[in-house]
């Protein structure tokens, strides 16, 4: 099933002369990770402390695409540049899961979202990178698998933010379209635990 994520290795392609840049300049993979964490959190705190302001709301697209950027920098700069180690694993995947929670959970605040399909989206978002994290426990290669993978997420929310940030007209359509990140995160939740199975060694 078709996922943003498929679309990172051109990605890649583009971000790799300033990887290479970076790993000159001696930055650390580790670093770009917990700076990327960090943002993560001030750019949620923007959104929870001024829930009723476009700003944050307007601030978390541009944001969100982003923080794709550190996410590809920082592996590849572990993978290409000899930066690999146990805790940038760690830290990757703790980071990712903390971003998430910071950047997304503070919807709830805002009148436009229905604030109890703002949690269940975050806590499916939570299951399904553990789903993808787990197929190492097994085995198996860990886990990217769509239809609403992290990349999908940001896309899906960010629009929804930028939307309602720049004041367009909001209703019930916005609470179907968060049943449907439900819905397809939970048929992430069973392609990747699938997938880990079918690869277990």
């Amino acid at each position: 099933m078709a996922s943003i994520y498929q679309l990172k290795p051109a990605f890649q392609r583009l971000l790799r002369p300033i990887v290479r840049r970076l790993a000159a300049a001696g930055v650390n993979a580790n670093a770009v990770t917990i700076f990327a964490m960090v943002l993560s959190v001030g750019v949620g705190a923007c959104i929870f402390f001024w829930p009723a302001m476009a700003w944050p709301l307007l601030l978390l697209p541009g944001f969100l695409f982003l923080r794709m950027a550190f996410n590809a920098i920082d592996g590849m700069l572990a993978r290409e540049h000899d930066q690999r180690s146990h805790l940038g694993a760690i830290l990757n995947e703790l980071g990712d899961v903390i971003s998430d929670a910071a950047l997304y959970l503070p919807l709830a605040m805002v009148l436009a979202f229905n604030s109890h399909l703002v949690v269940v989206v975050v806590v499916l978002a939570m299951i399904s990178e553990m789903a993808g994290v787990l197929a190492l426990q097994v085995g198996a290669e860990r886990r990217y698998d769509g239809p609403m993978g992290k990349s999908d997420r940001a896309f899906v929310l960010g629009a929804l933010a930028l939307w309602v940030g720049a004041g367009g007209a909001v209703g019930t359509w916005l609470d179907w379209v968060l049943i449907l990140v439900i819905l397809l995160s939970a048929v992430t939740i069973v392609r990747r635990s699938r997938a880990a199975l079918a690869g277990a060694s």
